[in-house]
């Protein structure tokens, strides 16, 4: 088992401001509702609705909020969203995966495909991209509930794949079919994780000049602002001057 994962995920937090939070708590909600309305209405015997549940406390989602989300779904009233993964190419031909949760699939479709083509990109057909990702269960932890080895003795334990701990965290990564095992085991040790969810990992990363990495950077957040989108991911890497140019 490798003790650092070269994996860096590229992504902007959402959430700065009211309007971004606001809209943050949305896609929340709406990850909830699905869920919830696949599967039991109770965290616990549910483990994608305790993953969203889990995701929106991290964001300091008001309980008031993630209850109704909760209850929209047993009472009946929610919409009908489908979940559709976009793929296609960035700038610099760079990997993407989007995935969205809709209620009109053709205005997803059509905003999406705008903005991979403004961006010099193009949106491809299902499967041209995700075989350079792999399905994978990701948990993280405070830097603080664990020394390096004794996380990395824990995840190999549980039947975790790798373990990339640093002053940020311990990032723990498990196969889908172990994933929630893992999690479950790790939870009785540790206490709940700040993160517990399946996840498109790139197998490989690229590492982009500033000029593309700025123009995949606003391509990330063109995506991520869309209502309907829920989670992007790429294979690329940037420098750490450009992160703090742009805001991140």
């Amino acid at each position: 088992m490798a003790g650092h994962s070269q994996f860096k995920n590229i992504m902007h937090r959402k959430g700065r401001q009211d309007a971004q939070k606001s809209k943050l708590f949305g896609k929340l909600a709406r990850e909830i509702t699905v869920a919830a309305k696949l599967g039991t209405p109770d965290p616990a015997m549910n483990p994608r609705l305790r993953a969203a549940v889990i995701a929106a406390r991290q964001e300091n989602m008001p309980k008031d909020n993630i209850e109704r989300a909760i209850k929209k779904a047993t009472g009946g009233e929610s919409e009908n969203y489908d979940e559709i993964r976009y793929e296609g190419y960035g700038p610099g031909g760079v990997a993407v995966i989007v995935e969205a949760l809709t209620d009109n699939r053709n205005r997803a479709a059509s905003d999406i495909r705008s903005y991979f083509t403004k961006s010099g990109g193009n949106l491809g057909e299902t499967g041209s991209v995700a075989f350079m990702f792999d399905r994978t269960g990701i948990i993280e932890y405070e830097a603080s509930v664990a020394s390096d080895d004794a996380m990395l003795e824990a995840a190999i334990e549980a039947g975790a794949d790798d373990v990339a701990s640093s002053e940020s965290g311990h990032e723990i990564y498990a196969s889908q079919e172990t994933f929630r095992e893992v999690a479950k085991a790790l939870e009785a040790k540790f206490g709940e994780a700040r993160k517990a969810a399946l996840t498109w990992k790139p197998q490989n990363t690229v590492s982009v000049d500033d000029e593309t990495g700025e123009k995949l950077l606003k391509l990330m957040d063109l995506l991520n602002e869309h209502d309907d989108v829920q989670n992007v991911y790429a294979n690329f890497e940037v420098s750490d001057a450009l992160v703090a140019k742009m805001g991140g």
